[in-house]
Order: C-alpha cells, then structure tokens, then sequence
C-alpha cells in the first residue's frame, strides 16, 4: 500500500499478547503498543486530531504556529503533524525531559524553550506559563493546550478505544494506562464503558503527584507535590482533559520499580518501550500482587511510547547510578569488552 504522506499512518496500532512478564499472573494480558505510530508515541493521535479541528474551525492556517506545553512525545507529533500540513512549531518544554526528547525536537524544526521542572505551575518560569506567554507574543499562532483541551480526550475517545474494543472482540475486563494530561486514560476509557460499564479502567499515577489523592478526595493537596523522575506521569495541577468519573481507581508507582520495569519488558517480551510504560506494567505487577485478577481476565495495558528516546535516561547504566537505582536489576548492566 501507498501513502500519501506519513501523517495517514498514525492510529490503528497493534495489540500484544504479553508472555514471559506475566507467565504465573491470572488471565491474559495484553499492550496497546503506541510507539507504532509514525511519530512513535499515543500523542500523535490527539497531534493530528486537534490540528484538523482547528483547520477546520479557521484558527489556524498554512504559515501559523503551533504553540505547545509538553514533556516531549506530544511535542514531537505536533513537530511532525506541523511540517507536513505547513505550520511553525514552538515549543515549552521541562528540564524533566530526556537530551533525547529535546534533540529530536528541535531536529524536527521545533523551536524549543527548556523551563524548569519542580516550580509551581503558576511560575512564569514553568513551562505551562511560558507555553501562555509564547501565544500572546507570536501574532498568528495557536496554542494546543492539551492539559485543559477536550480534543485531547475526544482523540481517544474516537480512535484508541474502538481500536481495543474491536481488537478484544469486546472481551476485555481492565484497562491500565498512566495518567498525565488523562486524554489517553479516559478518551479510550470513556468509550469502552460506553459499550461495558464494567469494564474497569485504572490510572497510574507517581509519587509526587496529587492526582490518586484527589480522585479519591476531590481535594487538591499540595503537600503530595515533590519532586518525580517519569516524564508524561502524575501532575501537580489538575487538567480539565481527565475525566475523573471515568477513572475507577489510581495505583501509584515508585520512579526506580518503574524504570527497571521498562527494562525487563524489553528483555522478557522483546518490546523496547518507555518509561511510562515501565510504570503502566509495574502497576499491572502490583495489582496482580494485591489479587485483583482472575483467571477471565482480560487486561489491556497501554505502552504509550518508543524506549529510543530515554537512552540517555533508563537506558543508560550510568543514569541509572547516578539516581541511585542500583539495588534491583544488577544482572542487566551491560557486559562490555574493550578492545
């Protein structure tokens, strides 16, 4: 098959039958592998999504710029969904994010802005403030906004969840996925307890985010907000993208368990995935801990991206040492002969 350009290739991703990982769990399990997208993350559906809708609405048009708030992945769609249908792409990032995220953006022609990490979201500092003040100063330019866009959720709600829907013959029984702008989590969860209201949909959140903390009270509390390693996961605001009633319960997982995780993905399932999906499967690994699956289980989990852009992160021994996260997999350090 012939395609017009590598923007049609964006959806329709595959679903894994996960083996080695899960040998002695309950049920069958299965990833909803998104680094098969063009731009090898989740972000390229709502990237697409969002732009064709502002297209379509007149805001934006061919010369704008596309203005975005993001740890990367999303950066890098609408780096690529901008080149091909003829916008500018500026974008406010955290020092959060990988060298790796960063340097493919700006290959992509992105004009990026590095903000700090652990200030306030109300910061000027903070990539969320500067993402603002980049849209009042460039005259012509739209800002994406994807923590507080319902496109956002709308995307995934169109697409990932009647993809796993159809991919499951309407079979599955949870569905696990991390939460951070929630548009992935809650689109696709919206959907299938559409067709299933008991299907049950789990969100991971981290350490240092208020997200678990205010599903379960309603209440924003500060004091959960420290410092967190994983990028894409856990928050300390509360986006209008995640539709909270959708979500049954969260589960937190820590930054070490989940970055060995992605690691043993990679050598038990032969899967090269990201962080995130290191925490979406170490959640699914403590939930099976806790005895909530059976043997009619049928768990999706969502790997929302490629491991090619954390290998100056989890992928690199020396990261892993230098944050301390030595304790766990002392068997993978890489056995390397110089000649």
């Amino acid at each position: 098959m012939i395609y017009n350009n590598i923007l049609e290739l964006i959806g329709e991703t595959p679903l894994i039958k996960l083996n080695n990982l899960v040998r002695n769990f309950p049920g069958n399990y299965y990833a909803k592998c998104e680094a098969f997208n063009p731009g090898h993350s989740n972000k390229d559906r709502i990237a697409l999504y969002i732009i064709k809708e502002a297209e379509n609405q007149g805001l934006i048009k061919p010369g704008s710029t596309i203005i975005e708030t993001t740890s990367g992945n999303t950066g890098f769609s609408l780096a690529m969904v901008s080149l091909v249908r003829g916008y500018s792409c500026t974008l406010a990032v955290s020092t959060k994010s990988s060298k790796d995220k960063i340097n493919m953006l700006r290959t992509m022609g992105a004009k990026v802005y590095v903000c700090p990490a652990n200030v306030p979201s109300d910061d000027l500092r903070s990539y969320y403030q500067v993402a603002k003040r980049l849209n009042k100063e460039i005259e012509n330019s739209f800002y994406i906004n994807q923590y507080y866009n319902d496109l956002n959720t709308k995307a995934h709600y169109l697409s990932t969840g009647p993809e796993i829907w159809k991919q499951t013959r309407g079979e599955i029984t949870h569905l696990i996925g991390c939460s951070g702008t929630g548009g992935t989590l809650t689109g696709t969860g919206r959907f299938l307890k559409e067709q299933n209201p008991n299907i049950n949909v789990i969100g991971v959140d981290a350490y240092g985010s208020i997200l678990k903390k205010y599903h379960e009270t309603g209440k924003f509390d500060d004091k959960e907000i420290y410092p967190n390693r994983i990028e894409g996961l856990g928050k300390n605001l509360i986006p209008s993208a995640t539709d909270f009633s959708v979500i049954d319960n969260f589960i937190k997982v820590t930054d070490e368990l989940s970055a060995y995780m992605a690691r043993n993905i990679a050598k038990n399932e032969g899967m090269f995935v990201g962080y995130t999906s290191g925490a979406a499967m170490q959640a699914t690994t403590q939930l099976n801990e806790e005895g909530i699956f059976d043997d009619k289980s049928k768990v999706v989990i969502i790997f929302p991206d490629h491991g090619s852009r954390y290998m100056s992160k989890i992928y690199s021994d020396e990261w892993m040492n230098d944050q301390g996260f030595n304790s766990n997999d002392k068997q993978f350090v890489h056995q390397i002969e110089y000649i």
